[in-house]
């Protein structure tokens, strides 16, 4: 496979109790919860990703999505008698186990006939052909039309009744399977992604608009914020931010604002700052100072995300 400069993975670390995530997905260690062992992170890839063009907010020929789309078709794509299909992520852990015996806390996970359909608005929004994928999906029900959650997609076992491109002992039928199907065809007769919202489409698909606010909350802190970007901090109560620039004794105070949504924010314009400065705030709440200092780094543009020309 060729190397890609960057693709979508399923997650980030994540550990309870820990505010914060690793930022660097290639370094993080993940522990998968059905068996699946444990990973680098930027190795555990998935197709979630293409939820971002079927409802409209990304291109189907977003470098980004691009890079992803190979990366998964290497690693979790089956070719199978009845046509392409696809597992939920690598190294997936639920599902028959190598001799076919059931999922009991660990298994291996095999290929999802859903997953077919859901690549299938895919290649939809990127203008090809996806009446094999309609097929695929159409082939792999059983002899009452039930389509499956998985089907086995090793060599025969006649042992276990396991064979290749037929259902194994997963949920049958899967209405979400078969909703799928039903919307495949709908936007197939439509010759537009049934899901896909006009006005998100226009924006960020066709237009291309990007972002220019970086949230920051106490369950997402943020390490840095490009240049010219509005650092945005969310709370869930009251409070006044205290900012400061570069370690100095000079500071701002700041009322948050109330939306009337059920949450606050502070909002910090970035465009007169430096780059690589570093902002320093903390949050008082009933006239009481938090203990803990935050920071942000105010970087250079990304050039991943311009800035926006709307």
């Amino acid at each position: 496979m060729a190397r890609h400069s960057q693709h979508c993975i399923r997650f980030s670390r994540a550990v309870p109790g820990e505010m914060l995530g690793s930022a660097e997905p290639d370094g993080a260690q993940i522990l998968l919860g059905n068996g699946g062992g444990q990973h680098p992170a930027g190795n555990i890839v998935t197709g979630d990703f293409l939820q971002l063009v079927r409802l409209g907010v990304r291109a189907a020929n977003d470098p980004l999505i691009a890079d992803s789309v190979a990366v998964i078709d290497h690693l979790i794509m089956r070719k199978l008698p009845q046509g392409d299909y696809w597992r939920r992520y690598h190294f997936d852990g639920c599902g028959q186990k190598a001799d076919g015996a059931a999922y009991d806390g660990s298994g291996k996970c095999r290929c999802w006939p859903l997953l077919t359909g859901e690549r299938g608005h895919y290649e939809l929004a990127a203008g090809r052909d996806l009446q094999p994928l309609i097929q695929a999906m159409k082939q792999s029900s059983n002899e009452g039309r039930m389509l499956p959650e998985q089907l086995w997609d090793a060599d025969d076992l006649p042992q276990a009744k396991m064979v290749r491109g037929r259902a194994t002992g997963a949920a049958m039928p899967l209405c979400w399977a078969h909703a799928e199907y039903m919307e495949l065809v709908r936007s197939r007769k439509d010759d537009v992604c049934f899901d896909r919202v006009e006005l998100v489409y226009q924006r960020y698909a066709t237009r291309k608009v990007a972002s220019q606010v970086e949230m920051w909350t106490f369950a997402h802190q943020s390490h840095r914020v490009a240049k010219g970007e509005t650092l945005r901090m969310i709370t869930q109560a009251a409070t006044i931010v205290r900012w400061s620039v570069g370690g100095g004794v000079e500071s701002s105070d700041v009322q948050a604002q109330d939306p009337a949504v059920g949450c606050w924010f502070v909002d910090l314009a970035t465009d007169i700052l430096a780059a690589e400065t570093r902002v320093e705030f903390k949050f008082q709440w009933n006239r009481a100072w938090e203990g803990e200092n935050f920071n942000v780094l105010i970087t250079e543009v990304s050039p991943i995300h311009p800035p926006s020309t709307s």
